[in-house]
């Protein structure tokens, strides 16, 4: 595998507006002019249009991912967050696109839908883990509600960091933070978590976007108040290596066999 890079990253907070792409889409974009240049930026899951479960259908729009790559190419860098993909089959997935400066695009259908919410009745889940290199780096591409299920996002030393995209509510960030650094420690990796801020019909998000290192703790956190912001860091990825060396808990990882 190539050296691995220092990547800047950073996250695009945004408060998206209900059903709207194009107010969506503007909102990103100032809000990646206003940062300063970066490897990778990150959006939310569903950034440009909420978390729709009900009509996927009606919310459906090509105009998110076509404006990432765009905005990557231009910028030469990657952008990632999660759209809402119609799939050749006619069935909808949520889908987290890592779009890279030359056009690449790999993407990772979320595995575990929010039943709670409804989101298994009108999306199809995904079946693959996925993991994007950049730059050296290997990312796990998740989204939101696999947060909870490590077993999942367990690594297998094929991974460096997680990038998960969420719409992850106010009513459950104590979760949220401690399923972040629990994820990052028993991983030994990175955690790049880009949640959304604002309102929507059924919820309000305090946005607490974050990057975690893999002893869990914090390189830079979203400012308090559910604000629009963005949050940067830089992956040290000599750090990362040294600590794996020193202590190798990966190399004794159990064995097993996930069965879909």
């Amino acid at each position: 595998m190539t050296r691995k890079e220092n990547v800047r990253i950073t996250i695009l907070q945004i408060d998206t507006v209900w059903g709207d792409p194009a107010a969506n889409i503007g909102a990103a974009e100032r809000m990646m002019t206003a940062a300063p240049a970066s490897d990778v930026y990150v959006l939310p899951e569903m950034w440009a249009t909420g978390f729709d479960t009900s009509d996927p259908a009606a919310a459906f729009t090509n105009e998110p991912l076509a404006w990432m790559a765009d905005a990557a190419r231009r910028r030469g860098c990657a952008v990632c967050g999660g759209v809402i993909a119609q799939c050749a089959d006619g069935a909808y997935r949520n889908r987290h696109c890592f779009v890279r400066p030359d056009g690449r695009i790999t993407y990772y259908d979320k595995r575990h839908l929010f039943t709670y919410g409804g989101e298994d009745k009108t999306y199809v889940p995904g079946t693959q883990r996925v993991v994007a290199e950049y730059g050296g780096v290997r990312f796990l591409l998740q989204t939101c509600y696999d947060l909870r299920f490590p077993v999942w996002m367990r690594n297998r030393n094929d991974y460096d960091a997680v990038l998960i995209v969420a719409n992850w509510p106010e009513s459950r960030r104590g979760a949220w933070h401690v399923l972040l650094r629990a994820r990052a420690i028993e991983n030994q990796c990175y955690v790049i978590a880009a949640n959304r801020a604002g309102t929507d019909p059924s919820c309000r998000y305090m946005g607490d976007s974050a990057v975690i290192d893999a002893k869990g703790r914090t390189v830079a956190q979203a400012a308090a108040g559910g604000m629009a912001q963005y949050v940067r860091a830089e992956l040290d990825m000599d750090a990362l290596e040294r600590f794996r060396s020193k202590f190798p808990v990966l190399n004794d990882i159990d064995d097993f066999e996930l069965r879909l």
